[in-house]
Parts: structure tokens; sequence; C-alpha cells
């Protein structure tokens, strides 16, 4: 039992970088209904401006999160602005075809220019140590950078969910992802809206990237491949285009993935976990907390 339980905590931890990623997803599909292949890839640019803050810069690591928001959230706009909104009319098949070039686009420019080194953030960031907490009577281990991530993608949860709720640029995003013609003759700037969703989720993006780079001490330039491609699987199961849905898959997937880990084989994980999305596709393609939608002709 208590194994079980340490797993899940780890899995809590895996499953909050998948969430912060995956909102990236569900929020540009929710409002675009567009997946944004490149979105791993931001990823990836976030935690290196946060490396080069604190290496040459000499910051501090939450300096580092805070300029790196900033840089992926750039980022994100030029793309949406460069890549995606030429095509917002364009076949589906030519959007997807898009948002994957972008992606190799960034993955080779980042191995050019960045090299194919692994590289680390500097030891004494943040004070990583081991506390024992006691859980349905039994001593499992956490450590300090596993509580921060928690409590970090909490934060960020809540501050997008008050930011889409209650905030008039939020209105506008709901209002954008119901109707973008209807939106626009309400007199809502239908561009502005769509590339601040992509700079938020640019931002979410960066933040997991750092905490990824934290996490498994160590960035590389193709590290935002492959919890990309699973931060979207976990926006699936969750429902993709819906914020909760995005946390509740992330986490899920977290916990699955750890689980088939720590109980099987950690060679499976990955299969097992595609396998998981079809199994989603298959029995509830709208995903848990998805709705799905009708279309009269």
């Amino acid at each position: 039992m208590a194994g079980f339980l340490q797993q899940l905590i780890n899995g809590l931890s895996l499953g909050s970088i998948y969430a912060l990623i995956a909102l990236g997803y569900t929020m540009v599909y929710g409002i675009i209904l567009l997946i944004n292949f490149a979105h791993g890839d931001i990823l990836m640019v976030g935690a290196y401006i946060a490396f080069y803050a604190v290496v040459y810069l000499k910051l501090n690591i939450w300096w580092a999160f805070i300029i790196a928001m900033a840089g992926s959230s750039l980022l994100g706009i030029i793309i949406e602005r460069v890549a995606y909104k030429p095509l917002r009319n364009a076949p589906r098949l030519a959007a997807l075809i898009t948002a994957i070039g972008m992606s190799l686009f960034l993955e080779n420019g980042g191995l050019m220019v960045l090299g194919s080194n692994l590289r680390s953030y500097p030891r004494g960031l943040i004070e990583n140590n081991n506390l024992t907490i006691s859980l349905l009577g039994l001593d499992v281990t956490v450590t300090t950078l596993q509580l921060l991530i928690l409590l970090i993608t909490i934060a960020m949860m809540i501050f997008l969910q008050y930011i889409v709720r209650y905030t008039k640029t939020g209105k506008a995003m709901r209002a954008v992802s119901y109707d973008k013609d209807a939106a626009r003759l309400m007199g809502i700037n239908v561009d502005n809206t769509i590339s601040f969703t992509f700079a938020i989720g640019s931002a979410f993006a960066s933040v997991a990237g750092i905490l990824l780079g934290l996490y498994y001490n160590t960035i590389q330039p193709l590290m935002g491949l492959m919890p990309g491609l699973k931060a979207f699987v976990a926006a699936v199961i969750g429902g993709i285009g819906s914020i909760p849905g995005a946390m509740v898959g992330g986490f899920a997937l977290g916990i699955f993935e750890t689980m088939v880990a720590g109980y099987w084989s950690s060679k499976l994980r990955d299969p097992i976990v595609f396998l998981l999305l079809i199994l989603i596709l298959l029995i509830k393609p709208a995903g848990l907390l998805g709705k799905n939608d009708t279309e009269k002709v």
C-alpha cells in the first residue's frame, strides 16, 4: 500500500506538468479548432530561456520564470500571426500540416542553434529536500520540488479560471470560441483575442518546461516532443476544449503512466499511453469532461 501511495505522489507531480502543457492545447483548440503541435517545442524554448537567465544573467529561478513566460508568450504570438493566422479559413489538413511543420522547424532549429548536448540547471536553485508524510497510516516520501510543482500547477489553474470566467478578456475568449463572426459584430477584436490565447497558453508551457527541467535535472532541444504528445493525449482524455478537463486529464495520465512503470514495465509506459488514447477515442471521443456537439444539417 505504501508503494502505491508513493507512485500516486509521483504520478501527481508528473501529471501536474502534463496538465500545464495540456492547457495550451485545449485553449487553442477551443478558440480556433486547431491542434498546435508546436506547443511542446515552446515548452523547450521556455526551459532554455530560464536556463540562460540563471546561468548567464545570474538571476534567481523566480525571475527566470517571469522572463521565460514573457519570451514564450511573445513566441506564441509570433507563431500565431505568422503561421496560423493566414490559415484560419484554410482546410484543416493544411492547418495541421503547418502546425507539424512549425514543430519540426523549432526542433531542428533548436538542434542547430543550441546543439544536442544535455544541459542541467545549476544546483541549489530550489532547495529540494525529502519530506516524510503520513497518509492512511503509512509513511511516504515527497520532495519539496514535487510539492512546489503541484502548488504551482493548482495556482496557475485557479488563475486561468479567474481570467476566463471573470475578466473582460476571458469573456471575449469565450465569445470568440462560441462564434467568431458574432463576436466581431459585438466589437470584440478577434485577432487580439486569439493572440492572447496563444500567449497565455505559451506562458503555461514555459512554466511546464522549467518544472520538467528541474524535475529530471536535464534539458535538451527535443525535450518537448514526448511530453507535448502526452499532454495532447491528456487533453483528449479530459475533453479537449475544456480547461478543467485538461487538469483532470493531465493528473490522470501522470498517475496512469507512473503506475504502469512502477508495477509493470517502464518500457511499456509510452506505448500504453497511446493505446489509452485510442481507447478513449473509441469509447468516449469527447473525453471525460467534454461535450458531444451535434451538427444539424
